[in-house]
């Protein structure tokens, strides 16, 4: 194997053995066979659209393949190798509706390359092998390494997007110019020779599509939720049976709620779940009590010591200890060999396992955090906040946010939010936020100095934050006082780093290291073009950020 998609790859450099994030050899290889045979989907999808052919469960299985493929979604082995039959179904399936559309069209249809012959083994030491010869390294033997970097890049945005795309569909969300970006970049992937202006190119190409696909996923979740407004959440158990819902998804947490309803069951959010306690519908059900834990990594200790069930939206699972595999679920796209998964959203064994469990024997003593600074409930007090500014009161703003993580360096993230100081403001959004979100950090004249925006697919409200700012001071951003200083783990961030790209926005720093795959021929570019640059320390970058 060789998978260096994550910021935690073995040595910095790509895990080989045994992927960090707990992939087997066989885990990996499955999933680089699955990408291989989507871009085979994406070459025949794309001519098909060009002609105004369009099948829309092709679209759907698209992204599910992308999604499933990011870091922490999907170990089991069978249902991986299940998913690349099926991708070869829809392989074939893409390829009638091109050529019917062609013959519609009185056009004679390419020969496509890609995977065109490729159909999968019957087993999964056969689909292994297939996978062996088609992955990272194959690539960089003929293409080389800068070239290679340049495509997984793509390709993870192209993952970072999908997830995205496929929570706003679930809502009943889409555009299918997202469709036609990633069957577009699927068949570029498949592009023998790209130069690295050709790859750059569609590098931002993939961050102004995830703008897009953003703004669909933040109007799918505010549309039936409501916007998120200020909330206070209790971070302490309350006495009585739990279940803790982990991932991103908003509709298995309503559809869990509804079912627990008047069961006598506490649900408590964790992670990237957290904002969704600021959501007036989903807050509503009074046995939503609060948040248990804190970011992904650290649930092995968490999940052991919760008193309940434990249920896994989308990624972010680690692999379940023992102790409690017994007890864990997953639903949509996540999943571990051995631990059941709920395909339906038919929530009563996670319900029978909680009644089965302890729970909490007391209430813990009462803590509070403030979430819900979306851009509706920020927007709304613009004012006093340009006006903090124009008075001196509030002279920096800092967006620390992005992805946590397990690795050693992650420190440099409370020390950076204990560290600015006390006329500076603090926005922050995705996991990254529970190294400080927890500190008390005041106020500057009644405006709160940590500003918790959400998940990190709420990156779309900070841009708009940022965006009506720079417009009420008749500015661009880049000319704003506002530094980002970003931490980043799985693919759903490269996608967001893509779209701040594709804005131009510059001076962005990043950490705790900089992705493997981007080659130093690559970073010179990014340099050149865009000035990122690698954290270094908290003292250094807060002094440079408030020097500009």
């Amino acid at each position: 194997m060789f998978c260096y998609q994550c910021e935690q790859t073995a040595k910095g450099t790509g895990c080989t053995v045994k992927g960090v994030c707990g992939k087997t050899h066989e885990a990996a290889t499955l999933q680089d066979l699955l990408i291989y045979a989507t871009k085979g989907i994406g070459a025949y999808a794309h001519r098909a659209r060009q002609l105004g052919a369009v099948d829309n469960e092709i679209n759907l299985f698209t992204i599910e393949a992308l999604f499933t493929t990011v870091t922490n979604v999907n170990f089991d082995e069978e249902k991986l190798a299940g998913l690349i039959k099926r991708a070869a179904e829809f392989k074939g399936r893409a390829k009638s509706l091109y050529e019917k559309a062609a013959a519609s069209a009185g056009k004679t249809p390419d020969a496509v390359a890609w995977a065109a012959d490729w159909t999968p083994a019957a087993d999964v030491a056969g689909l292994v092998a297939q996978g062996e010869k088609i992955g990272v390294e194959t690539r960089k033997a003929s293409l080389g390494e800068d070239v290679t970097g340049l495509q997984e890049l793509i390709t993870y945005g192209l993952k970072g997007m999908s997830a995205y795309a496929d929570h706003a569909q679930i809502l009943g969300v889409a555009d299918d110019s997202v469709y036609a970006f990633i069957h577009d970049a699927l068949n570029f992937l498949t592009k023998p020779n790209p130069t690295v202006d050709e790859l750059l190119g569609y590098a931002l190409k993939a961050g102004e599509t995830n703008l897009k696909t953003m703004e669909l996923l933040d109007a799918a979740n505010t549309n039936a939720y409501g916007h998120p407004e200020p909330t206070k959440v209790r971070v302490t158990p309350v006495k009585g049976k739990a279940i803790v819902v982990s991932g991103h998804d908003l509709l298995d947490l309503e559809e869990l709620l509804k079912q627990t309803e008047g069961k006598g069951i506490n649900v408590y959010t964790h992670g990237e779940m957290l904002p969704t306690l600021a959501y007036p519908k989903l807050k509503k059900y009074k046995h939503l009590v609060g948040n248990y834990g804190s970011a992904w990594q650290n649930q092995k200790k968490e999940f052991d010591e919760f008193p309940g069930a434990v249920l896994m939206t989308t990624n972010c699972i680690q692999q379940p200890k023992e102790e409690y595999k017994g007890r864990i679920f997953t639903c949509g796209l996540v999943a571990w060999p051995g631990v059941k998964h709920i395909s339906d959203r038919n929530f009563a064994p996670v319900i029978e396992a909680a009644l089965e469990a302890p729970g909490f024997a007391e209430d813990g003593p009462e803590q509070y955090i403030t979430v819900g600074f979306g851009r509706d409930a920020v927007l709304k007090v613009a004012g006093a906040v340009i006006d903090a500014v124009k008075s001196g009161a509030l002279k920096h703003f800092f967006l620390i946010g992005g992805c946590d993580g397990a690795k050693t360096g992650r420190s440099y993230y409370t020390e950076l939010a204990e560290s600015v100081p006390n006329d500076c403001v603090i926005l922050t959004l995705a996991c990254g936020k529970y190294r400080f979100n927890k500190l008390d950090f005041g106020d500057i004249g009644g405006i709160p100095r940590l500003l918790d925006i959400g998940q990190c697919n709420d990156a779309y409200s900070a841009i708009m934050i940022a965006v009506a700012l720079a417009d009420a001071f008749g500015t661009d951003v880049n000319s704003l006082p506002l530094s980002m200083i970003l931490s980043w783990y799985e693919q759903k961030a490269v996608a967001i780093l893509l779209t701040l790209l594709h804005l131009g926005i510059r001076n962005i720093k990043l950490g705790p290291t900089l992705p493997a795959f981007v080659t130093p021929a690559a970073l010179n570019v990014l340099v050149e073009k865009f000035n990122i640059a690698p954290i270094s320390t908290p003292a250094e970058d807060i002094a440079a950020a408030l020097a500009k």
